[in-house]
């Protein structure tokens, strides 16, 4: 099995109470089968990790390659979209892992990239 990057994209920030949804409902419902697709993922031994992301402006972005810290506020590319939340699961392949990132963009109402870990480490 091969463990897989699930990343959430969507907007750097929301400009409405909902968080991008077009409802409450909506974004309930969203939450709700968000929830029911990690219960899935945990069921199918496909679970390993997951998380939401508070806003990219939230970010503080760490240079520890001088002598010392280089510490800045807010996100390290400026861009209209970023990571929104991420899941890492274990897949026996690509296949697998493009399917279970379909099931994941329609629970959550987002676009979904897909990346392999490196297997090193």
């Amino acid at each position: 099995m091969t463990h897989y990057l699930m990343s959430v994209i969507g907007p750097t920030e929301y400009h409405d109470e909902f968080s991008g949804y077009g409802s409450k409902e909506e974004m309930e419902q969203s939450f709700a089968d968000t929830g029911a697709f990690n219960d899935q993922l945990k069921a199918d031994g496909h679970w390993v990790f997951a998380g939401g992301l508070q806003a990219a402006s939230n970010a503080t972005v760490v240079d520890g390659q001088g002598d010392s810290p280089v510490v800045t506020d807010g996100p390290y590319l400026e861009t209209k979209e970023a990571m929104a939340g991420f899941w890492v699961i274990d897949a026996p392949d690509l296949d697998v892992a493009i399917r279970l990132a379909a099931e994941a963009s329609k629970a959550c109402r987002g676009k979904v990239e897909v990346r392999p870990f490196d297997g090193l480490g």
